[in-house]
């Protein structure tokens, strides 16, 4: 499936004050358009990155994408012209899905934009909310507080907004020129397309008022003061007569299948433990019981998912796994390109940073009589250190 991402900066960031727009203002040393487009320059999923940029700003987007591989066309007077000028550019050599995304909300996720790549497909779309912590209440006289909102069933979406592109594109072909929505999630739905809201991250904030990027210089201290800490995780599966079996997300239809109460991947569960150990949060068997009958033939995908999850709730993140399958059937080295790129895309990580081997046991054990099939992984990641540990 072939991904675009769409980056919205043709905005001039008035609220947010300062002689140029907040989206090519310096962050930590860098603008924060830069920040942006790396963090989808560098996703495995992602395929194409496209910026719209006001017309003024040529010379600003400039030196923010210096060296970096991205396109850039010009957009209109609004946020709903300058999306639309970006489909239009996109529609040259269509994506399957497009995310559009604010250029002023640089510290998007590599974990949320596979969540949302896979959680959207050719007839909805999907986006990041956040349900509002604090009571809302409406304003009567200017400044007054007036009566309660009720917070159950609202929801604080942010971007990326990630829809089929041929879809979303033939919705805001109908607009009239002069529309100004408030979001991609707006345009879909007045087209009757429809959009699942998964969780969103906290840190995922837009740059918008003065102080934000003060706040977001904070974060990145609080990022860069971590830890990285290494944990294994090891399965193993019974082999047994079948039309094929799942192996690091990938069929394999070699004759032979894995025996299990899931669908028995042992990749995935080697390295969904490994993921639950560096963070000490137990092991799978306690997450996903093998006695419960929702978990029957499940996609181990599901594990994984939940394990990156709350490794994101501790503010820790993936950096580089490593795992070995072990046995003597099937072969692997037909399916390693394959199962290298899928790993890539669900953990969210470059391809670099993803190592999968395999070995026999010179036929010795219950592995070298082909009667099963195991699997070691290993993975490296950045923890977030605890505040007295980060002064000492």
């Amino acid at each position: 499936m072939k991904c675009a991402a769409l980056l919205a900066g043709g905005g001039r960031g008035q609220r947010h004050g300062g002689t140029i727009p907040k989206q090519y203002q310096m962050l930590d040393g860098m603008p924060v358009f830069r920040r942006t487009l790396m963090a989808f320059l560098d996703h495995p999923a992602v395929d194409t990155v496209l910026a719209v940029i006001g017309a003024e700003a040529a010379d600003l987007f400039a030196m923010a994408s210096d060296g970096l591989e991205v396109r850039a066309v010009t957009g209109g007077a609004s946020r709903t012209a300058s999306v639309r000028a970006g489909l239009e550019a996109l529609a040259e050599d269509p994506p399957d899905l497009v995310l559009v995304h604010d250029a002023a909300r640089p510290f998007v996720s590599a974990g949320l934009i596979s969540r949302l790549i896979a959680a959207a497909n050719q007839e909805r779309g999907a986006a990041p909310g956040l349900a509002p912590a604090d009571a809302l209440k409406r304003l009567r006289g200017g400044d007054l507080a007036g009566g309660d909102i009720e917070r159950r069933g609202l929801v604080q979406v942010q971007t990326p907004q990630v829809f089929p592109f041929r879809a979303l594109h033939a919705a805001y072909a109908r607009l009239p020129a002069s529309a100004d929505l408030p979001d991609d999630i707006a345009v879909a739905r007045a087209a009757g397309l429809e959009c699942t809201i998964i969780e969103g991250e906290a840190g995922n904030f837009k740059i918008t008022r003065p102080g934000d990027l003060q706040r977001g210089a904070a974060l990145l201290r609080q990022r860069k003061a971590t830890a990285t800490v290494s944990a294994t995780g090891f399965d193993v599966h019974r082999l047994v007569p079948g039309e094929a079996m799942m192996l690091c997300g990938v069929r394999v239809a070699e004759g032979l299948a894995l025996h299990g109460h899931s669908d028995a991947d042992v990749a995935l569960h080697a390295l969904t433990d490994a993921l639950l150990g560096s963070i000490g949060a137990g092991d799978i068997g306690a997450h996903f019981p093998p006695g419960e009958s929702r978990w029957k033939d499940a996609d181990s995908a599901r594990f994984l998912r939940k394990a990156l999850d709350l490794l994101a709730a501790e503010g820790a993140r993936l950096v580089h796994a490593d795992l070995t399958i072990m046995g003597e059937r099937p072969r692997i080295g037909p399916y390693r390109g394959a199962m290298r790129a899928h790993l890539s895309a669900m953990l969210g990580l470059p391809l670099r940073h993803v190592s999968l081997k395999a070995t026999t046991t010179e036929g010795l054990g219950f592995l070298g009589r082909g009667e099963g099939l195991a699997c070691l992984a290993s993975v490296s990641v950045n923890c977030p250190l605890d505040q007295d540990q980060a002064v000492s």
